[in-house]
């Protein structure tokens, strides 16, 4: 057997090294498969008892590790067995250096996905801009293959020089023509740093208000009080002075009203306590003043300023309805009457003239005396 392996050639190689080089491949392959499932299930094993993620993404990058690379590996290291020519092993260079590079780029375009999965599974749906953590997970993968494809090309004699200034050129030409929508891409990236406004956040600008359900590269998504849902430009959106509601700490709130113009300068007085007790015995309120303003023209004004310690407006609609309740019934006990606009009349009666006595003419007078 072994003498006719030595005597019998197939495309120019030895039998012998064909029998050599499939016995290296599967050899290798086997082996590789084997040193890849034993690091993993080491690796996992370890993840499952540590609290940090850096261990979880290494097992899901190496699990990306693709079957086609290791059974190209094998056969590329087989060749080595066949005694190539000088042609023939620059190919097979070649050949390792594309599957390593596909097979390396792989692996870091799963540890990127991973990363970005986790960032927004930490944030959660309603805590924080995910356009940082998106924008990044784009430009890293960018970044990547094309690094990738431009080594390949040096690697293969490629002169990369020209086609890199090609494509520059073209680039800007493309930036041209999509000026629009990398405003608003640019724009998504201002708002993912300077974060004037989160996922869940109310805002309020120009006529729109709502919150926020999505911010998007180019678009941002607001759901207004009404129900529909409002798509604005993220770069027109950055024009405008945004109101976030979301990030009050409290809400300072300033209210008055006005009593009829009978009330004695006691009653007056003692106005400005009784709205004292009534802010405070309201609740997650701290209060700020009461004064009386000014005389109304159909009042005397007092202005009240309180603060709310929580930023919720239906709780301040409940506080502010338990305040006016509690001002009525003390105002009623006390004899105090609310004012309405009223207008007085005053009429004046012209006085009344004294009876003058009537000339006759004498021909009247003799008419009257016939």
């Amino acid at each position: 057997m072994k003498k006719w392996l030595d005597l019998n050639a197939f495309l120019g190689v030895p039998a012998t090294a064909w029998l050599s080089a499939a016995i290296a491949v599967v050899a290798s392959y086997f082996l590789l498969s084997m040193l890849l499932r034993f690091v993993t299930g080491r690796i996992e094993s370890l993840a499952e008892r540590t609290s940090t993620k850096l261990d979880d993404m290494i097992v899901e990058v190496l699990k990306s590790t693709r079957s086609a690379t290791i059974l190209i590996s094998a056969l590329l290291f087989g060749a080595g067995f066949l005694g190539l020519n000088d042609r023939w092993e620059t190919r097979v260079n070649h050949v390792w250096f594309l599957v390593l590079g596909i097979q390396v780029a792989i692996w870091i375009n799963r540890g990127v996905t991973v990363w970005t999965a986790g960032r927004l599974t930490a944030q959660g749906a309603f805590a924080h801009n995910p356009v940082i953590t998106t924008m990044l997970s784009w430009m890293l993968r960018g970044l990547l293959w094309s690094v990738l494809l431009l080594a390949v090309l040096a690697n293969m004699g490629v002169n990369i020089t020209a086609f890199v200034a090609s494509l520059g050129v073209g680039g800007v030409a493309v930036a041209l023509a999509v000026q629009s929508i990398l405003s608003d891409l640019f724009a998504s990236l201002a708002i993912g740093l300077d974060k004037p406004f989160e996922i869940g956040d109310f805002i309020v600008f120009g006529e729109i208000a709502g919150s926020i359900e999505h911010i998007g590269l180019k678009t941002t998504r607001i759901r207004s009080l009404s129900g529909e849902e409002i798509v604005c430009s993220n770069t027109e959106l950055l024009k405008n002075t945004i109101h976030n509601y979301k990030r009050m700490t409290e809400r300072r709130i300033v209210f008055g009203f006005g009593v009829t113009y009978d009330a004695t300068p006691d009653q007056l007085r003692a106005i400005p306590d009784k709205v004292r007790q009534a802010v405070e015995d309201a609740g997650d309120t701290r209060f700020d003043r009461a004064h009386f303003k000014q005389f109304g023209g159909s009042s005397l004004d007092f202005e009240v300023v309180y603060y709310v310690t929580d930023p919720a407006f239906n709780l301040y609609m409940d506080i502010q309805q338990k305040i006016n309740l509690a001002l009525m019934t003390e105002f009623s006990d006390a004899g105090v009457e609310f004012a309405f606009p009223t207008h007085t009349l005053h009429v004046a009666s012209a006085p009344e003239e004294p009876l003058r006595p009537i000339r006759q003419s004498s021909a009247q007078r003799a008419a009257l005396q016939n």
